[in-house]
């Protein structure tokens, strides 16, 4: 019950009701109203309202609007009124106190991660450049007027929690779908944060536009920002294509918000109103995975089919230059290829035995052999083992081929691209016909005024679009929106992204770790994180999120992709994305790759190449192609202006992200006298990814000759894969044999389910698995993450073709059997780098002697590095690492490359 007094005298029976407001003056007045019906009003200064009670938390929001306000303290006076004042002003306000809710603020602001992010933002005014000043001075003042409100993104971010969230299922996809862009979206709804990653021509936009989309649909606001203005523009463009502009305020900076408010979009005059229901377009979202799933299928099978064909073609050149013949009579046998990569298992560990009983019952049982015969000798053993090799191949490819017709049966009666374009009209009609019911105008908007009435504005612009660094001045971290869309945040420097994090309840970070990363402002002095999570030196804002929350963020990888012929992007795949993506594009034979290595020589004039841009002329180009010229630097840019067509585009690496051509040249530049800073700038692992990328149809490299051999980087591995796939007309010459990946991968799990069953007790086998293990733990760091392991090679089978340089005896004992214990191999053109041998006490013996001095000298002569590894050694860590380093960056002089086109 609320108790009334005026200058000490109790007026509560008396009033039938009272009110408190201002008078003319600006006064704080309580007007009684009696049982009369009159009125009278008291200043408040002369009135004791009971109960009155502190009301604890500093950010008042009036209930129905999305604006928070920062105030000193509040008070609650008779259970109706709430007076608070704002921080430095005792002038007191009121409210009703059913429309006022006020809250704790949160407290990251009083902690060592926010203070480091104000020093490092008043670091950088201190450093900035004259032109950077401004643009320093904003972000700095920006971050100190942060409102720490409670569940927004900054604040899980800083105490590094993801909230989950509850998602509708009826989710819309009016842009088209994948399966990978569907597992984005939803995951997108389900947590407070979460991340896609885009490889490039994997639909990354569109899977922004769809989840967009659906949070039009739940009449929920979202901003689209990233640290340029190409990346939103693309965005508007993409929904004004859909007839959606409309709902976009295109904000920002000064000019930006200028230009929008001069020509607000206007609603369309005729809506649709009639359109499929949410539950119909779900229903048929669920029925379609099954055939998205069957299309990735399909490519994957494709992709399969395509390797398998090409190590084939190598092991069929490799049979003909050794006049190998497949003369036992395998496919009797019918094995599948599980099997033959376990009877060459088997073969292998017999060596030079005679084969015993408990080997006969094996062949026998296992593998259905009766005649062991064509097994008598080692000689005999290895011809069988060379034929079950072919035979692998073969079963290999009609199980591939099995289980693409399988994939495409699936496929057959149903045109999965018609069921996307319907579910994509039907979602689209579903948005229009709910925009039609939820948009209204906005009276006499402007500029100036739209920030006091920002729920209104946002009821008629739900998606607002601006630069990190300009949110804040375009929304405000006092009006939190329900989403924030971070794109090209690998690019996106931590501090002026927590201006967008600080801006809504949740965030989808967008971004590719692969593609070229931020370039953080130089500061002249260190300033140590409390985290190095959040370093805003070292990383980039995806970075950073995914090292703050690792195994606990939702994390997608759009994987299907549809711009470059699959030649192309295998590299970056295999290079770059650990063999994840889907080549949705077909290989149909198309010469898609073309080397061009110049003559040796100084080319390189300050930091441009004329030599290798001449080169060029000898290439056939597709007509009515679109074609672009990139390198790593303006110097060899602007010099290509003068000697290539109009019809090419020019541009450096960097300013060609997010771009496209039909074709792409890709200048190195350097030459060998090029410094290590210039090979680690060329060679860098991001801009290769973007170069590569950037081509549909064709991808041409010209580079010199051997200038990034021994740099031994991702160039390296580009030319290693281009001659690997080249076409029959291109002239590689080299003494080694590239592995036969599928083939060993299988090999290696057959010889170690023998070898555990046979010899579980045997020291030797015992030595070659703490070696085997040695060295995979050694494969594990990251700088020898291009290099990957198979056991067991016949020695033979590293040599390309018998030659002069090998001694009758050497031949012989290739010729026996003789086998590498480990061959270490490029994971990119699967050529050979090193062997590595594990030697016992047997190894000290005069004959085996003689065979290890004879595997030396071939290896020697095939510029294989070897290393030995005796039982007895110690630091055997130390060498293994040693000799990875070392075999990497060495000079090659075995690889002799042809220089012309692929």
């Amino acid at each position: 019950m609320t108790t009334i007094i005026v200058n000490g005298e109790d007026r509560t029976a008396q009033l039938k009701d009272w009110k408190l407001k201002y008078n003319n003056n600006k006064q704080l007045e309580l007007k009684g109203i009696f049982h009369s019906g009159k009125s009278y009003s008291w200043p408040f200064t002369e009135c004791q309202i009971e109960p009155i009670s502190p009301i604890s938390g500093t950010l008042l929001r009036k209930k129905g609007t999305t604006t928070f306000q920062e105030i000193e303290n509040a008070v609650m006076v008779g259970n109706k009124y709430v007076l608070y004042t704002y921080p430095g002003n005792s002038y007191r306000y009121l409210m009703m106190a059913d429309k006022a809710e006020i809250y704790h603020p949160a407290d990251y602001k009083d902690k060592a991660l926010f203070s480091y992010l104000v020093e490092m933002a008043q670091a950088r005014v201190k450093s900035a450049s004259t032109d950077q000043t401004v643009i320093a001075e904003n972000l700095a003042h920006q971050l100190s007027k942060i409102i720490p409100i409670n569940d927004t993104a900054l604040h899980a971010y800083l105490a590094g929690n993801n909230a989950r969230r509850n998602f509708s299922p009826q989710l819309i996809y009016p842009f088209g779908m994948n399966h990978s862009q569907i597992q984005a979206v939803e995951q997108a709804f389900s947590s407070q944060l979460s991340v896609i990653e885009g490889p490039p021509g994997t639909g990354k936009t569109q899977t922004i536009l769809n989840i967009i989309a659906n949070i039009l649909m739940e009449n929920k606001s979202v901003a689209v920002v990233s640290n340029n203005n190409a990346a939103v523009e693309n965005v508007y463009q993409k929904l004004e294509e859909y007839g959606l502009g409309h709902v976009v305020a295109k904000l920002g900076s000064n000019d930006n918000k200028a230009n929008f408010f001069a020509r607000l979009p206007t609603l369309p005059n005729c809506w649709k109103n009639i359109a499929p229901r949410k539950e119909e377009i779900a229903k048929a979202v669920t029925e379609i995975k099954s055939h998205l799933h069957a299309q990735c299928d399909k490519a994957r099978y494709l992709a399969e089919i395509e390797e398998l064909k090409i190590e084939e073609k190598y092991l069929s050149q490799w049979m003909s230059n050794h006049s190998i013949s497949s003369g036992w009579p395998v496919d009797k046998y019918r094995l599948t290829p599980q099997k033959s990569t376990d009877l060459m298992a088997l073969l292998q560990s017999m060596k030079r035995e005679k084969i015993g009983l408990a080997q006969r019952f094996t062949l026998f049982f296992r593998f259905g052999i009766i005649d062991t015969r064509p097994l008598k000798t080692p000689e005999k053993r290895l011809a069988c083992f060379y034929a079950l090799q072919r035979h692998y191949y073969r079963q290999r490819l009609t199980l591939a081929k099995e289980k693409l017709a399988h994939a495409e049966k699936q496929l057959v009666h149903r045109d999965v691209s018609q069921l996307i374009k319907a579910i994509s009209q039907d979602s689209h009609d579903c948005l229009q016909a709910h925009l039609s019911q939820h948009l209204s105008p906005v009276e006499e908007i402007n500029e100036g005024n739209y920030r006091r009435n920002f729920s209104a504005f946002l009821q008629r612009f739900p998606v607002i679009g601006s630069t990190t660094y300009s949110i804040i001045s375009s929304v405000g971290s006092d009006n939190p929106l329900d989403y924030v869309i971070i794109d090209e945040a690998s690019q996106q420097d931590i501090l002026p992204g927590v201006f967008a994090l600080a801006c809504a309840h949740n965030v989808v970070i967008v971004g590719d770790r692969k593609q070229l990363p931020h370039v953080p402002a130089k500061l002249p002095f260190d300033i140590t994180a409390p985290e190095a999570a959040y370093d805003c030196q070292r990383n980039s804002l995806l970075d950073s999120v995914l090292s703050v929350y690792g195994k606990n963020l939702p994390v997608t990888l759009l994987k299907e992709h549809y711009r470059c012929h699959p030649k192309i992007i295998q590299f970056c795949n295999k290079q770059f994305y650990d063999n994840q993506l889907i080549a949705m594009t077909r290989d149909r034979g198309e010469k898609a790759l073309s080397l061009v290595i110049t003559a040796k020589g100084n080319h390189n004039r300050d930091n441009s190449n004329l030599r290798e841009i001449e080169s060029m002329n000898a290439l056939d180009w597709q007509e009515q192609s679109q074609r672009g010229f990139i390198a790593p630097y303006n110097a060899q840019v602007d010099l290509s202006e003068g000697y290539l067509g109009q019809d090419f585009v020019s541009a450096t690496v960097h300013k060609f992200q997010g771009r496209e051509c039909d074709e792409i040249v890709f200048s190195t530049v350097l030459d060998k006298k090029a410094s290590s800073q210039s090979l680690a700038f060329v060679d860098d692992p991001q801009l290769i990814n973007v170069a590569v990328s950037r081509a549909k149809r064709h991808f041409t490299l010209v580079t010199g000759d051997n200038v990034f051999t021994q740099n031994n980087q991702h160039i390296a591995a580009l030319i290693r894969y281009m001659q690997y796939y080249a076409d029959n007309d291109n002239v590689y010459q080299s003494p080694v044999v590239s592995a036969f990946d599928l083939l060993y991968e299988e090999y290696d799990q057959s010889l170690d389910t023998l070898k555990a069953r046979l010899n579980p007790e045997d020291s030797n086998y015992k030595s070659e698995q703490i070696a085997a293990r040695l060295i995979k733990d050694a494969l594990k760091l990251a700088q020898f993450s291009s290099i990957q392991l198979h056991n067991q090679i016949p020695l033979k089978q590293l040599i390309i073709a018998p030659s002069s340089l090998f001694t009758s005896r050497e031949e012989q004992f290739m010729n026996q059997g003789a086998s590498c214990d480990f061959v270490l191999y490029y994971r990119v053109g699967k050529q050979p780098l090193g062997v590595i041998e594990v030697d016992g006490g047997q190894h000290a013996e005069t004959l085996q002697a003689e065979r290890d001095q004879l595997k030396q000298s071939v290896l020697d002569k095939c510029d294989i590095p070897l290393l030995r590894l005796r039982t007895i050694d110690s630091h055997i860590e130390e060498k293994i690492a040693d000799f990875l380093n070392k075999a990497l960056h060495r000079e090659q002089t075995g690889l002799l490359v042809s220089p012309q086109s692929a």
